[in-house]
């Protein structure tokens, strides 16, 4: 008969390592829940990982270490029974581990982040760029999911994680090729960002918007379309915007977000003051979320025809406005494929920019190139259900003849789906 550390040890099935902008993440794979200890050693600088009674049954050869602070991974069995691993540093880190249980398809995993050390935090906000004496308007664009998350997976390996990283980036192309934006990636690359770091750095950017991209699942495989959403403090107003909101939130299962916590208020008084912020950026967040709706529904299918809205945790921020926009449902083989073509991604994002672009050209904040420059721009404006020629002049603060002599127009009759241009007042 085996002794119980024996019969109780776990296997190290896999070992994977991502790099981000500020640290380094390595996963082990476990076949079950393990005990483990971590320190560090000096001269020369070393992380130590002691597994309890694990064994190593992968490979750790072939890790890209060229742009991390790892120079070398070394594993040896310690006292007999622990698998000890040591990192070998090319410079000082600050290192950090915990574990997360299975969760789906997804093994019970060991995750250690190392922490640059030694360099000076970037002053995001310096990033804010000024044409002329007035601020550009900043969007902040977060890539869905990444490293440890892959996203909802779609026929041939297909990963949310990589689409959405693509379209961000055509995104921000987009976005800094007209005057007065400019565009900021959250994600940069092929790594995790927890949903509460995401929203801080839309804040630490001092965002106009907020825009998270992704490419979901659902349980049926004929859901098809984009759609728009916005955070709701009273629920979700659909069954798959619920289904998506519990999905997304889930996220930090999948990624780790560790031990921290996710409120330093006392919860009465945190609820009051978020509700009391959250009013008008909320109200902000629909009307973006309808002009960017407007632009992707002249280019694909939508799967609602309206802002939906549900409690995101991504979209919980009470002073920028904050969307999530679905491009479409990875698990429909139809959309599966267009999601994958590069000219597909690049037309998404510049409808995507053209919603935002047509929003903050109507409404643009008061300090901002876009404001000191509105008589000198003309401005888009796609047809919606409901519009009415005499409703869009008074939106605009013009009249209806210069509204139907800026298009040629000899009626006032409009179709939804048509884009009018709006004279300078």
């Amino acid at each position: 008969m085996l002794p119980a550390a024996v019969a109780n040890s776990a296997e190290v099935e896999g070992v994977r390592l991502w790099r981000a902008p500020d640290h380094t993440r390595l996963v082990f794979d476990l076949d079950g829940p393990a005990e483990h200890k971590l320190f560090t050693l000096t001269n020369p600088d070393r992380v130590v990982i002691d597994v309890s009674g694990a064994k190593l049954s992968t490979g750790i050869e072939g890790l890209p270490l060229a742009d991390t602070p790892i120079a070398g991974v070394r594993h040896a069995v310690q006292n007999n029974r622990d698998l000890r691993v040591v990192l070998d540093l090319k410079q000082r880190v600050n290192p950090r581990s915990f574990a997360l249980r299975r969760h789906e398809q997804l093994p019970d995993r060991l995750v250690i982040d190392l922490h640059d050390g030694g360099k000076v935090e970037e002053k995001t906000i310096e990033q804010v760029q000024v044409v002329s004496g007035k601020r550009e308007i900043v969007v902040a664009i977060d890539a869905g999911h990444g490293g440890e998350d892959p996203g909802a997976l779609g026929p041939g390996g297909l990963r949310e994680k990589d689409v959405v990283l693509a379209i961000s980036r055509y995104l921000q192309k987009s976005i800094d090729a007209r005057p007065g934006f400019v565009a900021k990636l959250v994600r940069t690359g092929d790594y995790y960002i927890p949903l509460r770091d995401r929203v801080k750095k839309g804040r630490e950017l001092r965002a106009d918007l907020f825009v998270s991209i992704h490419a979901d699942a659902f349980t049926r495989k004929d859901a098809r379309g984009a759609g728009v959403y916005a955070v709701s403090s009273r629920g979700a107003t659909s069954e798959t915007a619920r289904f998506l909101a519990q999905r997304e939130n889930e996220s930090d299962l999948i990624g780790g977000a560790g031990s921290l916590s996710l409120s330093d208020k006392d919860d009465t008084l945190a609820g009051v003051l978020l509700d009391l912020a959250m009013t008008a950026t909320m109200n902000a967040s629909l009307d973006i979320g309808s002009s960017v709706l407007s632009s992707l529904g002249s280019f694909t299918h939508l799967h609602k025809k309206k802002v939906e809205q549900a409690n995101f945790s991504v979209l919980r921020n009470p002073d920028v406005p904050s969307i999530l926009v679905e491009t479409g449902f990875i698990t429909n083989p139809q959309e599966a494929r267009r999601l994958r073509d590069p000219s597909f991604q690049k037309r998404m994002a510049e409808k995507l920019g053209d919603g935002i672009v047509a929003h903050f050209t109507a409404r643009p904040p008061a300090d901002s190139w876009l404001a000191a420059n509105a008589n000198r721009i003309d401005r888009k404006h796609r047809i919606l259900r409901g519009d009415t020629l005499s409703g869009i002049a008074a939106r605009y603060n013009i009249s209806v003849a210069d509204l139907k002599r800026a298009n040629g127009m000899r009626t006032s009759m409009i179709r939804v789906g048509q884009t009018l241009t709006i004279p300078s007042g």
